[in-house]
């Protein structure tokens, strides 16, 4: 799929590491370093600038590595990205640990996985057809 972009950044464009990468890593943009501290959020940018084919999204997620490691997760996960929007993507970053992060420029902080979507034509019903399942919920399908 081509995808058109502008890159404003000082770093190169996201790119897939591997053949089988599902996600395309996301740099900070940024001119001084952000100290996040404890419970702290922020929105790094990124610099990128993407023309999405309708029917497409860019859902922004957390790195595992930064994750596990850092307690560094994206708050609005996943983050999305319509095909209509035109401004920059910018990454809202959390830290759930117990140190401050400090961000540094070009330092990766999300990635990115372009995924095709659908959109719901709603219709109004009286009842739905039931499941074996029923209106059970969270945890409601057991724990093994």
């Amino acid at each position: 799929m081509k995808v058109k972009v502008l890159n404003k950044s000082k770093h190169s464009l996201p790119h897939y590491s591997t053949i089988a990468s599902a996600g395309m890593d996301l740099r900070a943009n940024i001119d001084e370093s952000i100290a996040l501290k404890p419970l702290e959020r922020t929105i790094v940018k990124t610099g990128i600038f993407m023309e999405l084919p309708v029917g497409f999204e860019a859902q922004v997620r957390p790195r595992s590595g930064l994750a596990f490691k850092k307690g560094i997760t994206v708050l609005n996960s996943p983050g999305t990205v319509d095909a209509d929007y035109r401004g920059e993507v910018g990454v809202i970053l959390v830290n759930l640990s117990a140190e401050e992060f400090l961000i540094e420029d070009g330092e990766r902080i999300a990635q990115m996985v372009i995924a095709k979507h659908e959109q719901a034509d709603w219709f109004e019903v009286e009842t739905l057809d039931e499941t074996e399942r029923g209106t059970g919920g969270f945890g409601s399908t057991g724990v093994k």
